[in-house]
């Protein structure tokens, strides 16, 4: 996929969470009419491996009322804390360790088929390192987390 502009590279932490300032990017450019096809599929809670779905359940508030509350304005900041407020409360432990697992995606797991699938759909990829979702998600959008060492910053 091409990327987007005004789509946040899913290393892009708010507050102490990567995925989170993503996701209300994906929300916000769908509702300008902005957001490609290819990633309305990936909005929302409805699937289970989806990465917002993962990053809701994991704060604990669907997604829908993340999106009603991100189209009504305010920070990023104030949007998260607004989703502390009413969902799981988290650790700083919990919020490392969920930021760590989503790195890890396809990487030994039951998303390793998936991203073999999407590299070899994908093409293009000659001499890129590719070994997690996220790699894959960061190289599809001209970013390369291995050249940059992305992970350090997490």
């Amino acid at each position: 996929m091409p990327h987007v502009p005004g789509l946040r590279s899913v290393y892009h932490k708010v507050g102490r969470l990567i995925c989170f300032g993503r996701m209300l990017d994906k929300i916000r450019l769908h509702a300008a009419g902005a957001l490609t096809a290819d990633y309305v599929g990936n909005l929302g809670d409805a699937e289970f491996y989806i990465l917002d779905g993962r990053c809701c359940r994991f704060l604990g508030v669907p997604h829908a009322y993340i999106r009603t509350r991100t189209l009504a304005g305010g920070t990023d900041e104030e949007i998260l804390a607004w989703v502390h407020a009413r969902g799981a409360a988290r650790t700083a432990e919990e919020c490392h360790t969920w930021n760590r697992f989503i790195l890890k995606l396809g990487w030994r797991d039951e998303r390793s088929a998936i991203l073999a699938q999407r590299i070899r759909d994908g093409g293009g990829y000659s001499g890129k390192i590719i070994e997690t979702i996220i790699d894959h998600i960061e190289v599809d959008e001209g970013r390369d987390p291995a050249a940059t060492r992305s992970w350090e910053n997490i």
